[in-house]
């Protein structure tokens, strides 16, 4: 049950590993607010320190404090936002509202339990660059992709040494068993300078630190929701890809209600 819905499941023989749920209207709270900072924030902040060493300096009692001296303020204030205004305009605590649930096993998210999804864009920016002013592309660097398999080659930033978490996370896919090589190859797209689809916010293709594996065995969730209709969550990418992926800093778009479950980002803020 979720906010008073039920949930029924059913598992799709079409798809290796995919299941479909659908949520039942029940007489739970239709919305609810979001904004008020997650009672670890203090742990948060020392986890963005750790993931990002040569942009992040420390924080403060109200600040995350840049290397350069910038300082960028970790709460607007605001904690009865709507989901919507939360992902279009969050502050550095909305980053940690959901909880990313490292190793566990796929299945449905909670309603609007999005871990990840929701991004601080100056932050990003202050690392990877605009890409409406080509300060992304400039950094971007090529690695080979599964190469045993004849994957071909991706572009990623370089920054935060991502290009090397990405080659890193390709040695190891390389070596699985080849009925599992079918999910990751071809790949869908890495650096793309473009917002989240419906939203005005920067997707993070746009700072070339994200990828999308093949398509053709992913989900997505506008893909199967018409509009006014809550997400059906689907899913065939196999959990040891995913693992594979999160030992490296990367994060699954597939743990998020509004899913997608071909995006890996790098977000190793958000890992154990």
């Amino acid at each position: 049950m979720l906010n008073g819905s039920v949930l029924h499941c059913r598992s799709v023989a079409a798809a290796a590993m995919s299941i479909v749920c659908v949520i039942t209207p029940g007489s739970g709270k239709a919305d609810e607010s979001y904004g008020s900072p997650p009672s670890d924030m203090a742990t948060h902040l020392d986890r963005l320190v750790r993931a990002y060493p040569d942009w992040i300096a420390g924080s403060d009692t109200d600040h995350l404090i840049l290397k350069n001296g910038r300082k960028l303020a970790i709460s607007d204030g605001k904690t009865s936002k709507s989901f919507e205004e939360m992902l279009e305009r969050p502050d550095i605590d909305d980053m940690f509202f959901a909880p990313y649930p490292a190793g566990s096993t796929p299945g449905q998210p909670a309603k609007n339990a999005d871990p990840g999804r929701v991004r601080f864009e100056p932050l990003f920016v202050a690392m990877y660059g605009d890409c409406k002013r080509n300060e992304v592309a400039k950094n971007l660097r090529t690695i080979d992709w599964v190469p045993k398999h004849g994957g071909g080659r991706v572009a990623i930033t370089s920054v935060n040494a991502v290009n090397k978490a990405l080659a890193a996370v390709s040695s190891e896919l390389d070596e699985l068993a080849a009925p599992l090589i079918k999910y990751v190859k071809p790949t869908a797209g890495t650096y793309n300078c473009r917002d989240i689809a419906g939203t005005r916010v920067r997707s993070m293709h746009a700072y070339g630190a994200a990828i999308d594996v093949n398509a053709a065995f992913s989900n997505y969730w506008r893909w199967g929701s018409r509009a006014g209709d809550e997400p059906r969550w689907k899913n065939s990418i196999p959990p040891d890809v995913v693992r594979i992926f999160e030992r490296r800093g990367f994060i699954w778009g597939g743990y998020w209600y509004h899913y997608d479950t071909m995006h890996f980002e790098y977000r190793p803020e958000l890992l154990p």
